[in-house]
């Protein structure tokens, strides 16, 4: 379960741990600064839950106008959806809201691996280079098609997964 705070911006004013919209909102209500007035504006913060979705809620700068989308895809996405997210917002310097967006809609390619040198092997196997015969693979000089490679992509972890990128 993920669990958020609501700081008040009045500094004469108390905040409050909530872990869905429904708390949330009946914490809001009781909550009063020093002098009996409603506070209405909070930051939130993420206080506890996945690696994954704490890196998800950074990359979203999630406020209080969206909270609520916040913690509905966090129940609702695969992991799979959150770091496609977190990789397109985050690193790729893409723009997406919660409440109406695709985490499929970005074109980014993906790979879970350890390394760029990784990566290199991974696509000389695959044929990406061309027909090139099991017996000259010991000759290839995989760190540098792994610095080619460092040109279009680049390494990350999420949630203590290492992940190697592309943005489209």
């Amino acid at each position: 379960m993920t669990r958020l705070y609501a700081q008040p911006y009045d500094i004469s004013a108390s905040g409050f741990f909530f872990e869905s919209v429904e708390e949330y909102q009946s914490k809001r209500q009781q909550c009063r600064n020093d002098y009996g007035a409603p506070v209405e504006e909070f930051e939130i913060q993420f206080i506890d839950g996945e690696d994954m979705d704490a890196d998800l809620f950074k990359s979203l700068r999630v406020h209080q106008g969206d909270f609520d989308a916040f913690l509905q895809v966090c129940e609702d996405w695969s992991d799979d959806q959150k770091i496609r997210v977190i990789i397109a917002v985050g690193e790729c310097g893409y723009r997406f809201d919660p409440r109406t967006g695709d985490p499929e809609d970005f074109d980014i390619d993906l790979y879970e691996m350890d390394s760029l040198r990784e990566l290199a092997y991974h696509f000389v196997e695959e044929g990406l280079f061309g027909d090139i015969p099991e017996r000259i693979h010991c000759y290839l000089d995989y760190d540098a098609i792994a610095r080619d490679l460092s040109m279009d992509y680049s390494e990350t972890s999420i949630g203590g997964q290492n992940l190697i990128y592309r943005c489209g």
